[in-house]
């Protein structure tokens, strides 16, 4: 079988020929971002962003690219901080209705029914209903580009995490038990997820020297 029978073979700058884009769905399931904030006057804002990642240990790093400059990244830019909240299947929902497209002086904790909880360090808020929430600091704003050096419409944000808040039902003889929290992860498709469950669960150990 030839290379061109086998694969199906596009450069994204051609378009994909497929019903939809393949990429979400090839890197996934990805981690959410659900980002709490509040603008320079203290109006709330809390949004879901699925190019969300962890990328650095010490200092605890996390960031995520928001797909055009939303509230989100001018309530970062105004007050350098935010909030991360895992988002569990029994928080989807709220989760999905957090994201619509409102103006923004709706409060999305009012509009997708959850509880602002204080942080202990930061100003911005965090979901009361989440077991695990991160308060993050701003470390740096980057507007993303090509490799022409074109600008995207697209900022990914970083931040480093100062606070973390746990549920201590999510820790077994001290060690935090992922799939306990039954976290949901974006997946491809217009509207997929999957959810973390004991029964994927496989391990593997570094190779030593």
């Amino acid at each position: 079988m030839s290379e061109s029978d086998r694969d199906h073979y596009y450069e994204p700058r051609n378009g994909h020929g497929l019903p939809h884009d393949p990429f979400n769905a090839i890197v996934g399931p990805r981690p959410i971002g659900w980002i709490s904030s509040q603008d320079a006057e203290g109006h709330r804002n809390l949004a879901p962003y699925s190019f969300f990642n962890a990328f650095n240990y010490v200092p605890p790093i996390i960031g995520f690219s928001s797909i055009g400059y939303k509230d989100t990244v001018r309530n970062i830019e105004q007050t350098g901080e935010f909030a991360w909240n895992l988002v569990t299947r029994p928080l989807a929902e709220a989760m999905n209705a957090s994201c619509a497209p409102v103006a923004p002086e709706v409060d999305e904790f009012v509009l997708a029914g959850l509880t602002p909880a204080p942080s202990r360090l930061i100003k911005a808020p965090r979901v009361a209903e989440s077991p695990v929430s991160f308060e993050c600091r701003m470390t740096q704003i980057i507007q993303l580009k090509g490799h022409d050096g074109t600008l995207a419409d697209s900022w990914l944000i970083l931040g480093e995490v100062v606070a973390v808040h746990i549920s201590r039902s999510l820790l077994k003889n001290g060690i935090y038990d992922t799939a306990a929290a039954h976290p949901v992860l974006r997946a491809g498709g217009p509207g997929d997820y999957y959810e973390i469950e004991a029964s994927s669960r496989f391990q593997l150990f570094r190779p030593t020297a």
